[in-house]
């Protein structure tokens, strides 16, 4: 099985480009929404960290951020709790996925996080800033004081686009996208 895990900044289309490869695609951030609704262990452990902010089960998203804005040390003590079940989540899509040819890790902080192994085919999603921006005020949850402190959790970018086998470079159209998946694919083969 082939592992490809998709790399670039926040933003710069990751997710839609691991939609595009037609292969099943783990997705860290649908994963952890999952957790914050369904988990009451994960809660609890929340709840014990910071009392003050986390009032409720489900856990709201708005809480969190409230928490990460007020709180510098927190979105790193919130990984540590969530990360090991987003881990466990990995491992059976991993398993129920294991006669796949290839399989896609859509997991924002895959290097960070030491997730990838080294036969691990790493694709760089690149994008110019300005669409990026453009596109990320258009999110309903777009807020600049949490981006920033999302930001300073990653790796340079220079780096993850040098660690990288191959690079996208997405300039937001489905053509463009899909031609660039297809000479990755071949290439594999």
């Amino acid at each position: 099985m082939i592992k490809i895990g998709i790399l670039g900044d926040i933003g710069s289309g990751k997710s839609y480009v691991a939609r595009n490869f037609g292969y099943p695609v783990f997705d860290a951030d649908y994963e952890v929404s999952i957790i914050y609704k369904e988990n009451r262990t994960v809660f609890k452990k929340l709840k014990k960290v910071f009392p003050k902010y986390i009032n409720s089960f489900p856990i709201k998203k708005a809480e969190l951020t409230k928490l990460i804005l007020v709180d510098r040390n927190s979105l790193k003590k919130i990984i540590k709790i969530v990360h090991p079940e987003v881990r466990k989540r990995m491992k059976i899509f991993e398993k129920k996925n294991k006669k796949q040819r290839i399989i896609v890790m859509d997991i924002p902080l895959l290097l960070e996080n030491k997730i990838n192994k080294k036969k691990d085919i790493l694709v760089f999603v690149q994008s110019q800033k300005s669409e990026v921006l453009k596109r990320l005020k258009k999110r309903s949850n777009f807020n600049k004081k949490l981006l920033n402190k999302f930001k300073l959790l990653q790796l340079p970018l220079d780096y993850k686009k040098k660690k990288s086998h191959f690079i996208i470079k997405n300039d937001f159209s489905k053509k463009t996208v899909q031609k660039s998946i297809k000479n990755i694919l071949n290439k594999l083969n």
